[in-house]
This record gives C-alpha cells, sequence and structure tokens, in this order.
C-alpha cells in the first residue's frame, strides 16, 4: 500500500521544512497544493520533490482539500497542515494501519496554547489518515465524509497554528459564515472560540462559547472541551458570577474529566479572592477538586490538557498547601511535580530549602 502527504499551504515557508522534514520519510509521495503564496512556500516544497499544484482560494476547505486529494496517486493520504509536524516514530503505527481492515485513522492532535498559567496543550483525536477515495465536507473544519470505522493510531501531531495571527484572521471570517448557516450547532461557536483565544479576544471566545454551551445536548464528543473553555474563559473574564452553576451542573457529566477538576479549583480560587466575606467557605474545595483531578489522573479523552491530572496539578495543590500553612505537604506535591521536570515545581523546592 502506498501513501501520500497531502497538503493545502498558503505562505507557510516559517513551519513547512518542519513539516516535511518530519512525514517525508514515511510517504511515497507529497503532494503540495498552494493557495495563493507569496513567500518562498513553494520553493521549500520542493526541495523535499513534492508534486506542487496552484489552487485559486474560495473559501472552502473542504473544497481545496478534495482537490488535493483528487492530485494523489497512492491509495492512502495522510494529511497534515504546514503549522504541524509528527513528533514521535509512527512508521510502525503506520504500516499497521494500512495493512488492516480499512479503517478512518484517528491522529493525536497536540494544539499549542497560551493559558492564563503559561503554553498549555490539548490534544484531541482527529480523522487525518484514510483512503484517498474519501472526501471532505465543510468550508472550515471540514470533516471526512465515510461510513468506514473510525481507529485511533498512534500517530502525534503538534500543533501551533493558535499562535499564528494570519491564520486566524483568516478562519473568523468562515467560521461567521458557517455559524449564520448553521445557528442551532455548537461546533462552529466552538471553533470560532478557539481562534478568538489564539488571539487574545477572551471576551468574544466567552461569547461563543457561552452560546456552544447553551446548544449541546452532551452527546457530542466536543461537550466536555466546551465546558471546560467555557470554565477557563469565565476565569480570563471574570464573569465568575456563572461558575458555580456550572460545576454544580456538570458534576455528574464530568466526573472522569481530570480538566474539569482543575479548572475548576482554579476558578474557585478566582472566586474566593473575589470576595473573601462571601466564599471564602469554599476553600477546602480547592484541595477536593486538585485530590479528584490527581485521582483521575492524565487521560486520552477529547480535549484534554496534558498535565491537569499530573504534574500541573501536583504543583498546584503544593501552592494550595503552601498559602495554607502546611509546607511539608506542599513540598511532597512539589516533589511529585518535579518528577515529571515540572520547572514551576522545581524552582519552589529551590526556594523552600
Amino acid at each position: 500500500m502506498r501513501l501520500s502527504l497531502v497538503m493545502i499551504v498558503k505562505n507557510g515557508e516559517s513551519t513547512l521544512r518542519r513539516c516535511l522534514e518530519s512525514a517525508a520519510k514515511y510517504v511515497d509521495e507529497i503532494i503540495i497544493v498552494d493557495t495563493g503564496s507569496t513567500d518562498n512556500t513553494k520553493l521549500i516544497a520542493l526541495d523535499y520533490q513534492s508534486r506542487v499544484f496552484d489552487y485559486e482560494w474560495t473559501n472552502d476547505f473542504g473544497a481545496a482539500r478534495n482537490y488535493a486529494l483528487d492530485k494523489s496517486t497512492c491509495e492512502w493520504s495522510l494529511v497534515l497542515d504546514a503549522d504541524e509536524y509528527i513528533s514521535n516514530d509512527c512508521r510502525e503505527a503506520l504500516t499497521n494501519h494500512l495493512h488492516s481492515v480499512p479503517a478512518i485513522g484517528k491522529v493525536k492532535l497536540i494544539d499549542k496554547f497560551m493559558g492564563k498559567d503559561g503554553i498549555n496543550h490539548e490534544q484531541t483525536y482527529i480523522s487525518r489518515l484514510f483512503p484517498t477515495n474519501c472526501r471532505y465536507t465543510g468550508r472550515i473544519h471540514e470533516q471526512i465524509v465515510s461510513d468506514l470505522p473510525r481507529h485511533k493510531v498512534d500517530i502525534e501531531i503538534q500543533h501551533d497554528g493558535y499562535f499564528q495571527k494570519e491564520k486566524s484572521s483568516r478562519n473568523v471570517p468562515i467560521l461567521i459564515d458557517e455559524i449564520l448557516d448553521h445557528p442551532e450547532d455548537p461546533y462552529f461557536h466552538y471553533q470560532i472560540a478557539k481562534e478568538y483565544r489564539g488571539m487574545g479576544n477572551h471576551e468574544e471566545a466567552y461569547s461563543h462559547l457561552s452560546t456552544a454551551y447553551s446548544k449541546i445536548t452532551r452527546r457530542e464528543g466536543y461537550a466536555p472541551s466546551i465546558i471546560i473553555n467555557l470554565m477557563y474563559s469565565i476565569i480570563s473574564t471574570g464573569h465568575l458570577e456563572e461558575g458555580l452553576h456550572i460545576i454544580e451542573s456538570e458534576q455528574k457529566f464530568m466526573w472522569n474529566s481530570s480538566d474539569f477538576y482543575f479548572v475548576s479549583a482554579l476558578f474557585l480560587l478566582e472566586l474566593i479572592n473575589s470576595n473573601l466575606e462571601i466564599y471564602g467557605e469554599l476553600l477546602p474545595l480547592i484541595e477536593d477538586y486538585y485530590l479528584r483531578a490527581l485521582e483521575i489522573g492524565d487521560n486520552e479523552q477529547e480535549g484534554s490538557v496534558i498535565g491537569t491530572g499530573s504534574f500541573a496539578a501536583h504543583h498546584n495543590l503544593g501552592v494550595y498547601y503552601e498559602v495554607t500553612g502546611s509546607i511539608n505537604k506542599a513540598q511532597e506535591q512539589y516533589r511529585k511535580a518535579a518528577f515529571y521536570n515540572y520547572e514551576p515545581s522545581l524552582e519552589r523546592l529551590k526556594e523552600l530549602k
């Protein structure tokens, strides 16, 4: 079975080489469809013996990706964007998938974004490895249409596109059109909120996450992520009055989500600091929520942020113990976080010696 790397690109010279370097060794051909680059994107693509095609952009990612798939000569296709790259050795996983029962391969996408406590990494699973005769639908955040089963494949893809303001400014108008066309679909509100978060526009992100939250049925795979991101947005914007109701309403649904308990603890700290007299009695819940996050641990749930069930929770619990005067307990938690080489905990341990 032969495999194509299939990409659509525009002005990707800053990241394309990194992407191609990570993937070229696994594929039999590289298809690059350029939608109007004015930089050295196409020259970089040619360095990797890519087959490069020009395509007139029509504000439709699905159509552009289908055009790229039309150019593939291989039975299977792997789809990447220029701001992504493969970060693990996936040769065996690719080989096994291509020679097993036909299925859509879901790869782990690790999104890098700026959170309130610094850079965070959110993981999701997306369909990126499939028979080339499959096709996309949707103008943005397009989806593969297929009746084939979907299997997770051990391929890790790093993505830092939410740091690129130009990309977000291109995506937002398309997402607005999708929202106008599908006003009851929470998915596009969820996706545009991610774009606004990357742009630092937390009020717009909050507005769209609130709308998405009001429309979810909780049968959506991304529903937990909407709830968690709304809690972070509430913290970022100071709309604290809503957070307690969400925590109370969603604990049963989110019982196995370390991210939910982690962000709930962060929220409680903000709430208590906003009015100690009214909310001070909630302080012990911060410890309870971090302990619950650690009990659940890091997992493969859709939209989970790496560390909320391990090093980040240990560190924050250490901070809680430190400010409440339990220094020995704080040091114990910092040591557990330091096991992961978590720099903030390593620094606190030095200072507490």
